[in-house]
């Protein structure tokens, strides 16, 4: 008779992946940190420069003629070479990143630009054999073992086909109209693809459409090289930058780099799957073979199954015009989203040398400090009834970030045991916090106001309903959001 006790191994089908339960150890992690890092961030001009420098007229476009010379001669395939990450020090990043309340930890295996980060043996343009010399995941992999953190990967091909196509082009104006960009050139070809099928001159700066290619000789070289990925490094969890590929028309390259995932973690995990599939689809059909990523968003209310925003500090890329957020925005946004069930993935830009400036590292070091107080309500917690109380919310648009205009009547709350946190999402001027989510059905035992040891606030439960009111100290004693632990009894 078959063991029972070990389940069976995942199959290639909507059906057996639709078995996946997420892991404990992401339910528990809530933050992690992203190294959303490349060669395009050579010349500090922020997400999709690959592709820019060949889209005539655009800022990307000038920035690159004027600065290393027109794309016919030096394209894309010689920024790569000039990336270097010569400051890059894994192990002392990821102290600062755990320091700072990351549980877990992502790097970026490969963006749209075709150019992998780590050591590939089926695609020669990658960072072992270009530009830094180093295996770049492979170095990031180690020093998240040592500080034993899950570590994650992210890939971002399966629109590349497509959104690579504008190097076939050539300027229509000026000096060089109608000299082809270097992309056209056969000899370049495995860098940019034999794409020329979606290239439509005169649609560059129009959305790339399809986003997904229907080439079945592109369907297979993702898997192979998402396989590739998941082989040489086993990820805790696999981004992909965008729904399951190749969906709607074909997911099957999706389903089996999805069966392979968890039953690669399977086998080291006792026979348990340990990884994630984080993915952009929202219908249910798909949606169940992994985790809902939502990108410079998030979701409106609680939801009954774990899911992930994905944003950055400031640009994908690093940027050195980007407006980065602020510690207080990254904080709200991080509570927030615990409390509806979801994660913070956050990417810190790094400079091209794989070092961090000021603005970075001021931002870990506040989050670091506001964590060693308050990451016990954030940490291993689940939302506490619907997770939010209050007027206000964060507006769901597009790609929309904007900082809330907090009022003291929100409430975000969390739960780990018998202890509710209830973080104030503005402090009231009147010292009075009023929070009906905890009420007549609960016998309030102590409150503590974490960061705040002397102060015993005095609390009731009054009104009609029993709501908890609790008085405040005339400081709140953190600059950033605070938070009460209400131990139930």
């Amino acid at each position: 008779m078959p063991d029972k006790q070990v389940p069976t191994p995942f199959l290639p089908t909507l059906e057996s992946l639709s078995e996946f339960a997420c892991p404990e150890w992401f339910r528990d992690a809530k933050f992690g940190i992203w190294s959303h890092w490349g060669p395009q961030s050579v010349a500090r001009q922020g997400d999709w420069y690959a592709r820019n420098i060949y889209v005539e007229g655009s800022e990307h476009y000038r920035h690159h003629v004027r600065t290393y010379g027109h794309p016919s001669e030096f394209g894309y395939k010689d920024v790569a070479r000039l990336w270097k990450a010569e400051a890059f020090d894994p192990d002392a990043l990821m102290d600062l990143y755990v320091r700072a309340g990351a549980r877990y930890f992502v790097a970026q295996a490969a963006h749209h630009d075709y150019f992998l980060n780590y050591a590939s043996r089926l695609h020669r343009w990658n960072a072992a054999e270009v530009g830094p010399g180093k295996d770049i995941v492979g170095l990031w992999r180690s020093a998240a073992r040592r500080h034993d953190l899950p570590f994650g990967l992210s890939e971002h091909l399966a629109a590349t086909f497509s959104w690579w196509s504008v190097n076939k082009g050539a300027d229509t104006t000026g000096p060089r109209a109608g000299v082809p960009y270097d992309g056209a050139d056969p000899a370049h070809e495995d860098l940019y693809l034999p794409n020329h099928e979606h290239f439509v001159p005169g649609c560059e700066e129009l959305p790339v459409t399809p986003w997904y290619t229907d080439n079945a000789w592109w369907h297979q070289r993702w898997l192979d090289l998402v396989t590739e990925m998941v082989d040489l490094y086993q990820p805790d969890l696999l981004y992909t930058d965008g729904p399951p590929p190749f969906a709607p028309n074909d997911a099957q390259p999706a389903l089996t780099a999805a069966a392979h995932l968890y039953n690669t973690s399977s086998a080291t995990h006792g026979g348990r799957n340990q990884a994630i599939f984080a993915h952009k689809e929202r219908q249910e059909r798909l949606r169940r073979i992994g985790i809902l990523d939502v990108e410079r968003t998030q979701e409106p209310r609680v939801s009954p199954v774990p899911w992930q925003t994905d944003t950055c500090l400031g640009s994908w890329f690093y940027n050195d015009r980007a407006v980065y957020k602020t510690p207080a925005h990254v904080i709200e946004l991080l509570v927030d989203i615990v409390a509806k069930n979801g994660n913070l993935l956050l990417n810190v830009p790094q400079l091209p040398d794989g070092s961090l400036d000021e603005e970075c590292r001021y931002l870990l070091a506040e989050l670091a400090d506001w964590m060693e107080i308050h990451g016990e309500g954030v940490h291993g917690t689940r939302p506490f009834r619907e997770g939010m109380e209050g007027p206000s919310g964060v507006t769901i648009d597009g790609f929309r970030e904007d900082r809330v205009s907090w009022t003291s009547a929100d409430y975000r709350l969390t739960r780990r045991g018998d202890t509710v946190y209830v973080f104030l999402m503005r402090w009231p001027t009147d010292r009075r916090a009023v929070i009906r989510s905890i009420d007549a059905r609960d016998r309030v035992a102590r409150v503590r106001l974490l960061g705040a040891d002397s102060v015993q606030p005095r609390f009731t439960q009054t009104g009609p309903a029993g709501e908890l009111v609790v008085d405040l100290p005339e400081q709140a004693p953190s600059r950033y959001l605070s938070c009460l632990a209400v131990e139930l009894g």
